[in-house]
């Protein structure tokens, strides 16, 4: 454990050690690509992970308790939906950001 705190330690130093080998005449760089793309993959693909444990759940339910389907299917759309809308934010906030 010792040896993980000296390690992110000095990736911490060298972090912020960068500006100061910085040329002073180069051109600034443009990171919200890169912002971008980090941002819409985390999004998808922690609502990815969301929506199968919420498939699998229902799934398991229905499985224990034919009877109630009607229910857990009701609940598993509007869920379903509620975790597709935090991607489509990220989305539409992203877009926003671009401009």
């Amino acid at each position: 454990m010792r040896k993980l705190q000296y390690v992110l330690m000095v990736l911490s130093l060298l972090c912020f050690a960068v500006p100061a080998f910085a040329d002073g005449g180069s051109a600034v760089m443009n990171l919200n690509p890169i912002g971008i793309g980090i941002g819409i993959a985390l999004a998808a693909g922690l609502c990815g992970l969301g929506q199968g444990k919420a498939i699998a759940s229902a799934t398991e339910s229905v499985a224990r308790n034919p009877g109630a389907t009607a229910s857990i299917q009701l609940l598993l759309i509007l869920g379903l939906a509620f975790i597709e809308s935090l991607t489509l934010f990220t989305f539409a906030m992203i877009f926003i950001k671009i401009k």
